[in-house]
């Protein structure tokens, strides 16, 4: 037998205040204030998820042991959807970033002669030497802008 997802709607109204601990008068109210937004039915009836009975809990517990109203709750509540949504987004800006990073097979570098040789992206940053007169001051100022932003200044010799 497969488990239910955590969000999918299994709970009328009754069952879900019962597990909370709630009226079903409260979950209602919590329903029009935008505090819980439980899926629905095709008759429109209410369907609580596991998750939602969790928040119901913490809403509750929120009330009533740390005393914040329902305003508050409100503002607690969205605060944590939008952290909990930055949090994924995050996490997919990083695989994508590894993906993009398996996709590199070589970073270009130019040595004290301005030679440039392939090196692989694993491999330890040269040392570039830069002098007045070198091939640094024939280079256009879009690559120089660039080496400036990208290159770690801790590895460059002047």
């Amino acid at each position: 037998m497969e488990a239910e997802p955590e969000d999918a709607g299994l709970f009328v109204i009754s069952v879900a205040a019962e597990l909370a601990g709630m009226h079903p008068q409260t979950l209602r109210q919590y329903d029009r204030l935008g505090l819980v937004t439980p899926s629905r039915a095709k008759g429109r009836g209410r369907r609580y998820s596991h998750s939602d009975v969790e928040r119901l809990r913490e809403i509750q517990r929120l009330s009533q042991e740390e005393g914040i109203n329902l305003a508050g709750i409100q503002r607690i509540i969205a605060m944590s959807d939008e952290i909990s949504r930055l949090r994924g987004q995050v996490e997919e800006l990083q695989r994508g970033l590894e993906r993009r990073q398996q996709h590199i097979s070589r970073v270009f570098a130019a040595d004290r002669t301005g030679a440039i040789s392939a090196k692989t992206p694993h491999a330890p940053r040269p040392r570039a030497m830069v002098s007045r007169g070198s091939v640094w001051e024939a280079m256009p100022t879009s690559v120089l802008q660039w080496l400036a932003n990208h290159v770690d200044q801790d590895n460059v010799a002047m």
